[in-house]
């Protein structure tokens, strides 16, 4: 996913000067990046699509001093906090908008445990040129409101090592003073709750590996600090007892299984630091690690490793919480054992003797089912790096994986603690004109879901038959709804059809050789008879005229396109070059293709070309900042719609009453701001239909409305799931 930078307000650049202003109140209610012009706003209810998780769960993080308080984060999702009394995650970073996309990746959180209403966030997706700076938000109210300071620097909550941490500390003697471990530019501090940062004087110096500063953990009074640039013979462990100078913890371990420290917990009964190391960072490529303590008075080291990784059971260690109640008691994750499946290692001696949780697990996903992935059944865990033991409750444990968290209060009976929790990167929407489900979505990771319902997680799990990981193609019959089509990067085939609206499916009993390695965009003409593939490009599209059964190349269709049906005439097929600038259309069933109307906008790969329901030749072109255009003519000409300054995804809905023309809905602008607007009456005049309180960051990849519900328009988001919006 790539979108436009977010704009900044940082004064000065650089390693040594990384001070930024800090910013006015930002209420949830207020926009940051744009200004206030713009349609005016349609009053909506804004709620997620309820697909369970699916996203990795990067932190959890409990309040040690409030009953029932916890917060988590996300590699792309965002932050969120648990409200007990209702049993659910309440998202907290839902304001961010387009122009602060990168911000709605979480790369660390802090909370204050002498003032329970104190929550900091350090926020910033990724660290690569094209993504903007960090920065750290702020809340005196649990965030509900926040307060911003943007970063000189970067923050990479998506990239390798995001399980670590956390790496943001309040300080144990000084609740207004913060401290902030980077990647790239060593170790920041703020002496004013984070409005203003500066950089520290640290031991060690940053190295292209990109993970800096892995941990800051509070023990008693002094601040101690894992380092991952370290090599494995060097120091990776440092610690403050002043707040001023940093020095090498003595005696640390070293050597390949204690490479890099990835999280740490303080038994503030035994005076105890628990450090778990891996030989990478993780999420993925770690084959080796271990647990130590350190007896913080005398400065002793013991390995308390539960397993050692050897052989084909090779893993690393992840997450790690200590009991609060209980001096002794602690627990780890393994992270990255695919052989033998991750688990947690419990012990109640303080590392002498520990007890394997998977091994009497009972696992209970009747709420989410995709966890059975398919057909099979749920592993206890993968990617496990967040750990967290209640404070109040010895058994109550939780764990984030690769796709959820899971949670138990009895050490035994494990089930999804997620609701409320939606990070789905969603890449395609289809909401049908008939049948059981409004909803299907195409998303990363997960495949195609079918949505009986919009308040539940789908009875059937991701679609099956095959499964697919990522979803990269969703279409449907518009004569035949009834029929869909869907590709994706499978294991037993990369493209499936249905006959009952995507309740069931079958795979291709063929498909291209290019399928396996480049599955792409698919389509399917109105009555069903005909499929066109796309495989990314520089490949040739391929054309289908018994379900999939053969396939033949078609030499004039524009490689890489995406294909698109005319939703009345079985024979007319479209697609838009972006190489040249040009409209392609087939007469003829999609066995050949000519152009149509030239000269368009050329060499940007982020479009899309979509065709009005019950019309045949009504095509509407999105080009990102270069506009809104029409056809009305099958693309032989193309006319720019003047009510839209940009325009990144659109679709359709029922109409309104009175009205001809189906509802149109929009990512787009009108004026200053980037947002969802919807159209009554063929895009002359829009209003908005999302707030300020409603944007999540990057919306840009699919919007629709339903053809059934006046009003109610679906938003696919990067890491925030399937967004639903009806009029109030």
């Amino acid at each position: 996913m790539h979108a436009s930078s977010p704009s900044r307000r940082t004064v000065l650049a650089g390693a040594a000067a990384v001070a930024a202003l800090s910013g006015a109140p930002l209420l949830p209610g207020r926009a940051h990046a744009a200004g206030a012009a713009g349609a005016a706003s349609g009053a909506y209810r804004w709620r997620n699509v309820v697909q369970g998780g699916t996203g990795f769960i990067t932190g959890v993080l409990f309040h040690p001093a409030v009953r029932g308080l916890a917060y988590a984060r996300t590699d792309i999702g965002g932050a969120y906090r648990w409200e007990d009394r209702a049993g659910r995650w309440v998202p907290l970073v839902d304001h961010l908008g387009w122009d602060d996309w990168n911000l709605l990746g979480v790369e660390a959180m802090a909370v204050d445990p002498a003032r329970p209403d104190r929550l900091y966030l350090a926020l910033g997706t990724y660290t690569q040129s094209w993504a903007g700076n960090g920065a750290v938000l702020r809340s005196d109210d649990r965030g509900a409101t926040w307060r911003r300071t943007d970063l000189a620097v970067k923050l990479g909550a998506n990239e390798d090592g995001r399980g670590c941490g956390e790496r943001l500390l309040v300080d144990p003697r000084d609740g207004d003073t913060l401290w902030l471990g980077t990647r790239h530019d060593g170790l920041l501090k703020s002496a004013d709750r984070g409005a203003t940062w500066q950089a520290v004087d640290f031991p060690a110096a940053p190295s292209a590996t990109g993970q800096g500063v892995t941990l800051l953990v509070a023990a008693g009074r002094t601040v101690y600090a894992g380092w991952g640039d370290s090599d494995g013979t060097t120091a990776n462990l440092y610690r403050t007892a002043d707040g001023t100078t940093w020095e090498a913890v003595p005696g640390q371990p070293t050597g390949r299984t204690a490479k890099v420290p990835v999280r740490a917990a303080y038994d503030r009964h035994t005076r105890e630091l628990y450090v778990t190391y891996a030989d990478a960072p993780g999420p993925n490529g770690q084959s080796d690690g271990s647990v130590h303590k350190l007896r913080t008075p005398d400065g002793k080291w013991t390995d308390v490793t539960p397993v050692r990784p050897g052989g084909t059971d090779s893993f690393g260690y992840g997450g790690v919480a200590v009991d609060a109640r209980r001096p002794g008691t602690a627990v780890v994750s393994t992270n990255n054992r695919w052989a033998l499946v991750d688990t947690l290692y419990r012990t109640t001696d303080g590392g002498r003797t520990w007890t394997s949780l998977k091994d009497t697990a009972v696992l209970d996903v009747s709420e989410t089912p995709y966890l059975t992935w398919g057909a099979g059944t749920p592993k206890f865990g993968w990617w496990i790096q967040a750990v967290g033991l209640d404070p109040y409750d010895s058994k109550h444990i939780v764990f984030g994986t690769g796709a959820t968290l899971y949670g138990t209060r009895d050490l035994t009976h494990w089930a999804p603690q997620i609701r409320g929790l939606e990070e789905a990167s969603v890449r395609q929407l289809l909401s049908p004109p008939a049948g059981e489900a409004h909803l299907l979505s195409g998303s990363g990771d997960i495949g195609v879901m079918y949505h009986e319902r919009l308040t539940a997680s789908p009875s059937r799990g991701m679609a099956s038959n095959p499964v697919f990981g990522t979803s990269t193609g969703l279409a449907l019959a518009a004569a035949r709804p009834a029929y869909v089509v869907r590709a994706g990067w499978g294991d037993h085939g990369n493209g499936a059809r249905s006959d009952d609206g995507g309740r069931t499916w079958a795979p291709f009993a063929s498909q291209p050789a290019v399928a396996a390695s480049a599955p792409g965009p698919i389509a399917t003409n109105a009555d069903g008879s005909v499929l066109l593939w796309s495989f990314g490009p520089g490949n040739p599209g391929f054309r289908s005229a018994d379900d999939g059964g053969t396939w033949s190349e078609v030499a004039s269709f524009p490689r890489g396109a995406v294909p698109v049906a005319d939703p009345v005439d079985p024979s007319r097929f479209y697609a838009f070059d972006t190489t040249t600038g040009t409209l392609f259309a087939s007469t003829d069933g999609g066995r050949t293709f000519s152009a149509r109307a030239t000269g368009l906008s050329s060499g940007d790969t982020e479009f899309q070309l979509a065709a009005a329901p019950g019309r045949s030749g009504d095509l509407w072109l999105s080009l990102k900042g270069n506009g809104l255009y029409r056809s009305t003519d099958g693309g032989a000409t193309v006319g720019r719609v003047g009510s839209c300054r940009a325009s990144y995804t659109l679709g359709f809905g029922k109409a309104a009453e009175g009205a001809s023309y189906p509802a149109l809905y929009m990512v787009g602008s009108t004026g200053s701001i980037t947002a969802v607007y919807r159209s009554d009456d063929e895009a002359r005049t829009w209003v908005r239909v999302n707030d300020d309180r409603h944007q999540w960051g990057w919306t840009g990849a699919a919007i629709t409305g339903d053809p059934r519900v006046y009003g109610r328009v679906y938003v696919a988001t990067n890491g925030r799931g399937v967004q639903y919006g009806d009029p109030v």
